[in-house]
């Protein structure tokens, strides 16, 4: 991996054919195989990231996050570990989870000591306050769910989605993610 220019890159141990973009600041963490880490993300020290997991511009990953792979994170997205934040005194970080191949949209903000299940979607803007099953669909301030992505009425309309306009799809062929 070539170093970015303007990134800070301490202790950190990064997987093969993962991409650090510029003004990175990654420190003691792990990050796994083939990632994709965009502009202006923060990784603090004890993260662990696996393979295969794209994270877009500025988002912040503090201690105790745990991210498996084929996790997709979106811009903006700020994960905390602290219940009880204060400038002074003493604090304990907690530990959060993203299990594999789950989906954080744009600007959700996730609490800490909450567990994202396998293949769970959180719609953009919302704030995770509580575990999220696995392969549930949550939106909201607080996130709440609204659907599975195994139901067949959210599979038609995302395959009707990408057919619209074939000629427009970007990425690789895989097979549905989804039982």
């Amino acid at each position: 991996m070539k170093k970015p220019k303007y990134s800070i890159i301490k202790g950190a141990i990064i997987g093969e054919g993962t991409k650090v973009y510029d003004q990175v600041n990654l420190f003691y963490c792990k990050i796994g195989k083939n990632c994709k880490i965009d502009a202006f993300v923060y990784i603090e020290g004890g993260v662990e990231i696996g393979n295969n997991v794209k994270i877009r511009a500025f988002t912040f990953i503090p201690e105790g996050v745990k991210i498996e792979d084929d996790v997709f994170i979106g811009p903006r997205v700020t994960f905390t570990n602290d219940k009880y934040p204060r400038a002074r005194g003493k604090w304990r970080p907690l530990t959060t989870l993203v299990r594999k191949g789950a989906s954080i949209g744009a600007g959700a903000i996730i609490l800490p000591g909450v567990t994202i299940g396998q293949y769970a979607i959180v719609g953009a803007g919302s704030v995770v306050t509580e575990d999220v099953e696995d392969y549930a669909i949550v939106v909201g301030v607080p996130a709440r769910k609204i659907g599975y992505v195994t139901d067949e009425k959210f599979k038609t309309k995302v395959k009707r989605f990408l057919e619209e306009a074939p000629n427009e799809l970007r990425g690789e062929d895989a097979e549905w993610p989804w039982p």
